[in-house]
Parts: structure tokens; C-alpha cells; sequence
């Protein structure tokens, strides 16, 4: 076996987003381009004598690029890398590894929630050795290696085995292929009540767990066959390289069998689904929805009833344009609320810090100082224990949430592939007219304040701008704009949505009734039509 040095030039355009780089698969399967982005990462982060984690969720391409990562790290002198079995680790399943193992960080291959096969899309992201995503300072002194790399090194060796477990050898680095299962399922029996979860089930609780045919399929029916649920509770459940043809995003629109299900005859107690890597969740119960900014705030009400959290939270973090559901909770258990901007990046700091307990983001990602990561099944198993000590219906847990805190009525429109520079020019002309928005009206509701969010990190302090438009309105609601760094064509155009309503009698609406005029107003304010040539969003949640 010998390294190989590949003589190489700069590929724009290879800069890390919220979550890693990524791009169409084809752009990823060109010659050079994976191999030059983790070279970029290997040069900034040193890897001679580390050890990596590594492992990926399964799409088209991951066992192509897993090889040729396992023989980069090889031949730029990593002492050792542990990997899945057959390539696969969720990405809570990653985080937990790289804590559990005291690792220098790992990669990860997915694009998440995007569509996978030849024609979909794929992501490689570095984790830190807290096991979190990479902060702004590390993904931009990537980024400013791959505009000056000039060559890669590559080990000219078979390619390894990673079906069977155990340890073999690539050159002088050792491979360690471990169960992608074990590591996170440990941390879960810690955290939850099982026996009381089992004693749910025993008493005819129904359910049902969508994985999309995405990763979480292994663990999920792993920990329902150990729970006592019933064969048939988990759907979907092998993974394949293009998701089945589906879109690995749990939302009602991507997952709308789901959504059938408990909306008609003979609905389960409780439904749930996952995304492509295992990090997002949506929660379900018989005739209702539970959007996920209501799961955050309901999870944080509850997060006691597990053993896990019995002593109670530390704080509760929410990225900026996620409702504010759970500042209200927090403010009733006397706990600080942090706002973020979008990215699970900037938890880190709180979560190494001790400064918060449970996070959450709109775009249904919820987790916890468990890992670094946001954790779809983790979300799921915290709503079975609520629901194994209450012995409410989902229905009931929300009715009395709302009553007791309020309910917080929101929805996220996203217009989808725009035009990009149309989209930053929508940006760029609501930014200027911040100023003067206060004190006009739109739609029947009046401008409070305006402002473009500017996070400051109370651990380090660390600045982020530009992070989203926010416009509050005299009667309690709110409009976010902000553009979507997670997709790979064209720009998505993300509009969130709420109001905030008080009284009981009126908590059973539509959100998209409630908030009619709240949605009014954006469109005018934005004149999104105008613009963008979009009278209605792609996909509503």
C-alpha cells in the first residue's frame, strides 16, 4: 500500500452551510470534488495521529465516499477510525459515538432531510470532538482552504470491508467497525423509563413509526422490539439509497400516508416519523398534528417525567424563528430561554456550557444535552414516557398545554427553488425598510418593531448578523424572513408565521384560519407575489 499525492486546484463554491457542505449527488460524484473538501477539512483540523469517527445515512453514494474518506484519513496519518457496520450511523447515532469514544470529531456523510438517489441530493459535515457541528470558525477556515488547496493524498489500497464488525487494518491506520445501534440505544435506556414505556404498550397503546426508509429504520425497530410494541409498528424501516423514491422530511406534506392514518378510522394512539439521517421527527396523535415548535414546549413541560431529567432543566434554547411556545414554559419553571439563530451549531456552546437542558428548532428538530445533535428518536421515546405517565391521549396533553400556557397558533410557508437573485433582492429591500415599518399596517395588524436578527453567544462571545428579518406586531404575532441554507438549488424562501392566542375557547382553529391575517400582512409587507411570481407557498408546515 502507498500514498498517493493528486495534484488538484480550487472548486468554488465549496462552502459549509447550517449543517455541512452539500450539493446535488452528481456534483458530488464529479472527480475531485469530495476528495478536495475533506482534504480542506483533514488540513485544517490535523488528523495525523486521531482518532475519527465516520459514518453516513445510507443514500446513494455513501459507500463510494466512505471509502475514499477511510483512504484519505489513511494516508494523511490517522491513527484510527471507528465506523458504522456497513457505512451507516444516524447523525444523533454519530454524536453519541464521537462523546462516548472520545474521538477528534468525525464525519458525517447525508444531506438530511433532502431527497437522496442519483438524481437527489448528498453532504458531507465535520463534527467537533463535543460532538456537535462545526462552529462558524472552523467551517470558514475550511472554506478558505478549499479556494487554496492544490492536492490530496490517498491511500492506493483494496477498499475495506465494513460489513462485519470488529477491526482490520488500512495501511498503519486501524478501522474499527462497530454496531450502529448500540452506542445511542445505551444512552436512551439511561435517559427514559422503559419499564414504564413497556407497560404502556402492555395496555393496548397503539402506535405507529414512519423511518421514511431512511436511518432510522435499524433503530427504531431495534427499540420497539425491545418496548414491547407490536410487529408492524415500525413502517418503512429498511433503509435504501434513494429513500424508496420518497423525501426523507417528516412533515405533512412528505409524509402525508402518516397523516391519513391518524386522521381516519382506526387511528393509532400515537405516530411518528423521521428524516434521512435520524435527526428530525414529526409527532402525531389520533385526529391531531403537533407542530414542532408545540412538541419543543410540550417536551420541556414534561421533560421531568423521565428519569433522565427528573431534577429538572438547566435552561431551554430555540433557534430564532421558532415560536415562542417554549419561552413561556421556561419562564414558568424559572429557567433562562435562549434564542439562537438556525443551526444546531450554535446550541453547542449552551449545551457545553450547562446552560441549557432541551433545544429545539421549528423545522422539527428537537434534542437535548445528551448529545450535540438534534435527535428525532429521542424526541419520539421523551413523548412515549410523558404519555406512559400521564395516561393522556396526545389530544388531552395538548388541550391542557394550551390552557394553562396559551397557544402559540404558527405555521412556516416555504417558496421553494426561487429565483435566487430575486429572492436576495426581496432580502436586501426588507432590511432597508426596516427603520421605517414600525407604526404602519398591514392587513389589519400594526407594526411593533423590525429588526434583522444578530445573535451574541453568552459562553464566548461569538457574533452572527444577517440572520433573519423579524417583523412583531402590536397584536401579539410575529412574520420571520429568512433564506434556507439547506438546499441545493435555486433559493427557498422560508416565511414563519404566529400569534399568540390567550383563551381557551379559542385553541381548537385551523392555524392557517388563526393566522390568516398574520399571513396577510407578510405578503404585503414582502410583496412576496410581486417579486418572487409565487402566490402560495410549495409546502406548508
Amino acid at each position: 500500500m502507498s500514498v498517493r499525492t493528486i495534484p488538484t486546484e480550487p472548486i468554488a463554491g465549496q462552502k459549509p452551510g447550517t449543517s455541512g457542505l452539500r450539493q446535488t449527488t452528481q456534483v458530488f460524484m464529479r472527480p475531485g470534488y469530495l476528495e478536495n473538501f475533506v482534504q480542506s477539512v483533514f488540513d485544517v483540523i490535523g488528523v495525523a495521529g486521531k482518532t475519527l469517527a465516520l459514518g453516513g445515512d445510507g443514500r446513494h453514494f455513501n459507500a463510494e465516499a466512505m471509502r475514499t474518506i477511510l483512504k484519505m484519513a489513511a494516508a494523511n496519518g490517522a491513527a484510527r477510525v471507528v465506523v458504522g457496520r456497513d457505512g451507516i450511523l444516524s447523525t444523533p447515532a454519530a454524536s453519541a459515538v464521537i462523546r462516548d469514544r472520545r474521538t477528534d470529531g468525525g464525519l458525517i456523510l447525508s444531506a438530511s432531510h433532502n431527497p437522496g438517489g442519483p438524481e437527489g441530493d448528498f453532504g458531507v459535515k465535520y463534527n467537533i470532538p463535543a460532538g456537535g457541528p462545526a462552529p462558524e470558525s472552523v467551517t470558514e477556515a475550511i472554506f478558505a482552504r478549499t479556494q487554496a488547496i492544490s492536492e490530496y493524498h490517498i491511500l492506493d489500497a483494496p477498499d475495506p470491508d465494513l460489513s462485519a464488525l470488529g477491526e482490520t487494518r488500512l495501511g498503519e491506520m486501524a478501522v474499527e467497525v462497530i454496531d450502529p445501534v448500540e452506542t445511542w440505544a445505551g444512552l436512551m435506556r439511561g435517559l427514559f423509563d422503559f419499564d414504564a414505556i413497556r407497560g404502556l404498550f402492555a395496555s393496548g397503546f397503539t402506535m405507529r413509526f414512519d423511518a421514511m426508509h431512511a436511518v432510522t429504520g435499524p433503530y427504531a425497530t431495534a427499540l420497539m422490539r425491545e418496548l414491547g410494541a407490536s410487529e408492524g409498528t415500525v413502517v418503512n424501516a429498511t433503509p435504501l439509497p434513494d429513500f424508496g423514491g420518497g423525501h426523507p422530511d417528516p412533515n405533512p406534506v412528505w409524509a402525508k400516508p402518516l397523516v391519513d392514518l391518524v386522521m381516519g378510522e382506526g387511528a393509532p394512539d400515537f405516530a411518528a416519523a423521521s428524516d434521512g439521517d435520524g435527526d428530525r421527527n414529526m409527532i402525531l396523535g389520533r385526529g391531531i398534528y403537533v407542530s414542532p415548535s408545540d412538541s419543543l414546549a410540550v417536551l420541556a413541560a414534561n421533560a421531568h417525567l423521565a428519569p433522565g431529567y427528573a431534577q429538572g432543566l438547566k435552561g431551554i434554547a430555540r433557534s430564532m424563528p421558532t415560536s415562542r411556545a417554549a419561552d413561556r414554559v421556561a419562564a414558568k419553571l424559572g429557567v433562562p430561554a435562549f434564542e439562537t439563530p438556525t443551526g444546531w451549531k450554535f446550541f453547542g456552546n449552551l449545551l457545553d456550557a450547562g446552560m441549557a437542558s432541551i433545544c429545539g428548532e421549528e423545522s422539527a428538530g428537537t434534542g437535548s444535552d445528551h448529545v450535540r445533535e438534534k435527535d428525532g428518536l429521542w424526541a419520539v421515546l421523551l413523548w412515549l414516557n410523558i404519555l406512559a405517565a400521564r395516561r393522556q391521549s396526545v389530544a388531552e396533553i395538548m388541550a391542557a398545554h394550551w390552557a394553562e400556557f396559551g397557544r402559540d397558533y404558527y405555521t412556516r410557508h416555504d417558496f421553494e427553488g426561487v429565483d435566487k437573485a430575486a429572492a436576495e433582492a426581496l432580502m436586501d429591500d426588507l432590511r432597508a425598510r426596516l427603520a421605517d415599518l414600525p407604526g404602519q399596517s398591514f392587513g389589519g395588524l400594526t407594526v411593533s418593531a423590525a429588526d434583522d436578527f444578530a445573535y451574541a453567544d453568552p459562553v464566548d462571545g461569538s457574533t452572527a448578523s444577517r440572520q433573519g428579518v423579524r417583523i412583531f406586531f402590536a397584536e401579539d404575532a410575529r412574520a420571520v424572513f429568512r433564506l434556507s441554507g439547506t438546499g441545493t438549488v435555486g433559493a427557498t424562501l422560508r416565511v414563519y408565521l404566529e400569534r399568540f392566542e390567550p383563551d381557551p375557547a379559542r385553541h381548537d382553529l385551523d392555524p392557517q384560519t388563526a393566522l390568516a391575517d398574520v399571513i396577510a400582512a407578510a405578503h404585503a409587507i414582502a410583496d412576496i407575489a410581486g417579486r418572487l411570481g409565487r402566490d402560495a407557498p410549495d409546502v406548508t408546515t
